[in-house]
């Protein structure tokens, strides 16, 4: 018994010669029945030949059930008494026995774009995020019969078994189900940025980018292999925090922003009070002994780090008075 895909190596005939071969065979049938009919031939030969000729039609009617069209990216898994005997994936019009089951999918790519769900990432914060995911169907032995899409799809209306559509919208709720189980299984092992992790060289979910998204695609290639099924492509497309925390970490990011933005504005204060310290020193414009210069860095860092402008002191009396 087979238990993989194979190529379907049973008897193909091209489908336009067959065509023409039944039309002539109908011709030829019609023939018979009217020489049977109307012949002198014996009672017991002319109701011979009127019956072969009705088995032949009967034979002729369901010849015709076995052509099949193949496009471009689709395949027949062919199917003899619920014995599994090939794939063809081979482009054009054909005719096969006509007992042949021949189930069709399709190979195209499709998409998913999966609502944002609500996860917990690595240190336990409530979080939205949302994914694309472009799948095809790679293995159709697996995606035919290792998934079982024909209870998914018989109790919809106006479907059957053999209707494509509602095959590929079962196979994308499999799909759905198993990536929104990998991307929870992502989220939680990785924070939601560097604030929540504490390191700066971590990964994080905002931080990951391409090696987030591969990550991300190789944890829901493992799921999908079951069935057949491929992931060409796997990205976060979606990722805020939940509502519940999501102005408290507002707060807290504009925070870590005024934060490093004084350490800059202090850097830089500092570095410019040094530099016109040792400017004044190198040119000789003025001696500073270490009252002065601890008034004049306390004025200049009032000056550069205010955040309002400055407002001139005329001072009429010393320094020390």
């Amino acid at each position: 018994m087979k238990t993989k895909e194979e190529v379907f190596t049973g008897f193909k005939f091209p489908g336009i010669p067959a065509i023409f071969l039944n039309i002539l065979l109908l011709a030829g049938i019609v023939l018979l029945f009217i020489w049977g009919v109307t012949s002198s031939l014996s009672n017991n030969l002319a109701v011979f030949v009127i019956i072969l000729s009705v088995l032949l039609f009967i034979c002729n009617l369901i010849a015709w059930g076995g052509f099949m069209q193949i496009e471009p990216n689709e395949a027949r898994v062919m199917i003899f008494f619920g014995k599994y005997e090939g794939t063809v994936k081979e482009n054009g019009f054909f005719w096969v026995n006509p007992f042949y089951t021949k189930k069709r999918l399709t190979l195209r790519a499709r998409n998913l774009d999966a609502e944002p769900i609500k996860v917990n990432d690595k240190a336990g914060n409530p979080i939205m995020i949302g994914m694309v995911v472009v799948w095809s169907v790679v293995d159709t032995y697996k995606a035919s019969f290792d998934v079982d899409n024909a209870s998914m799809t018989s109790g919809v209306p106006g479907t059957n078994q053999d209707n494509v559509n509602a095959k590929m919208k079962a196979y994308e709720n499999f799909v759905k189900i198993q990536s929104d189980a990998a991307l929870r299984k992502v989220a939680g092992m990785y924070a939601y940025d560097h604030n929540t992790s504490g390191d700066e060289t971590s990964l994080t979910l905002r931080s990951g980018g391409e090696e987030m998204n591969e990550l991300l695609e190789n944890q829901i290639n493992e799921r999908l292999r079951i069935a057949g099924i491929e992931v060409i492509e796997a990205r976060i497309n979606y990722i805020a925090y939940a509502p519940e925390i999501a102005s408290v970490m507002l707060r807290r990011q504009q925070a870590d922003a005024i934060i490093a933005a004084r350490e800059k504005i202090v850097e830089g204060a500092v570095g410019m009070v040094k530099m016109a310290l040792d400017k004044l020193s190198k040119d000789g414009i003025i001696e500073l002994d270490d009252d002065k210069k601890a008034a004049m860095v306390s004025n200049l860092l009032v000056v550069l780090c205010g955040e309002s402008n400055a407002q001139p002191v005329i001072n009429s009396g010393t320094l020390y008075n």
